[in-house]
């Protein structure tokens, strides 16, 4: 097959590279992965909205299909949509992380609480889930729930704060609150492996590569699931390296 790219992924933040290398390493052996970083794309998005980098996000898609990817997974919720839209024109699926994520929420139960740790993910995040509803004929009742406290120990480099908080934020949620929480962004997967909540609690990292695997012909279509990635895959501190 040579040297030609599988799967794209474009991101707005570095630290997902490693973890999605690891989920390929575990799940995907076969899959190739070529990653594009541009950390200015969130920064603007929270500024002026999702839309205002719309020409940028597109001139990226265009370079990966260019470079031979078979596929593009947009890994940022907050931009997933404007890339999802970009991509109905291209050759190539172009797919938003978050997607798979939102629709096995809709099939877990009507009650989804939301935790997003950037404002700016809360209204696309939400939409996709009501699409999600839609598309499967099922009630939906969507609950936004902000950690934006946790955001300032991603940016400074915290990362193992930054799980904790959010893990703790969805901790807080119970049976009595909602039916399944959706950790909005790829950042926050390794917080599902630290919750306590006996509520379904889903991240959007392994589901999405999984999808984007399959648009590039490289999966089975009736592929089922794979079990939960190991920690590393998910991005979470060995035990010895956290905090007490």
């Amino acid at each position: 097959m040579g040297a030609r790219t599988e799967v794209a992924l474009l991101h707005t933040s570095p630290v997902h590279v490693p973890v999605f290398d690891a989920l390929r390493d575990e799940h995907h052996p076969h899959l190739r992965l070529r990653h594009f970083v541009d950390e200015e794309l969130l920064r603007r998005a929270r500024r002026e909205g999702p839309d205002a980098v719309t020409d940028e996000v597109r001139a990226v898609l265009h370079r990966a299909v260019a470079e031979g990817a078979r596929a593009v997974l947009c890994t940022c919720s907050t931009i997933g949509g404007v890339a999802e839209t970009i991509g109905a024109g291209l050759e190539v699926p172009v797919l938003r992380v978050d997607r798979p994520m939102a629709a096995a929420a809709v099939a877990t139960g009507p009650r989804v609480v939301v935790v997003a740790t950037v404002e700016s993910t809360l209204a696309p995040t939400v939409a996709l889930i009501e699409d999600e509803a839609r598309r499967a004929g099922r009630p939906v009742s969507v609950r936004p729930l902000l950690v934006d406290s946790a955001w300032a120990r991603f940016e400074a480099g915290d990362t193992e704060g930054y799980v904790r908080e959010v893990a703790s934020a969805a901790d807080a949620i119970g049976p009595a609150d909602a039916d399944v929480i959706v950790l909005a962004q790829a950042s926050m997967a390794p917080a599902q492996h630290l919750t306590t909540t006996p509520v379904p609690t889903l991240s959007s990292p392994r589901p999405g590569l999984a999808a984007a695997a399959r648009a590039a012909g490289t999966a089975p279509p009736t592929e089922t699931a794979p079990p939960a990635e190991s920690p590393a895959a998910a991005g979470i501190p060995k035990a010895a390296e956290l905090p007490g």
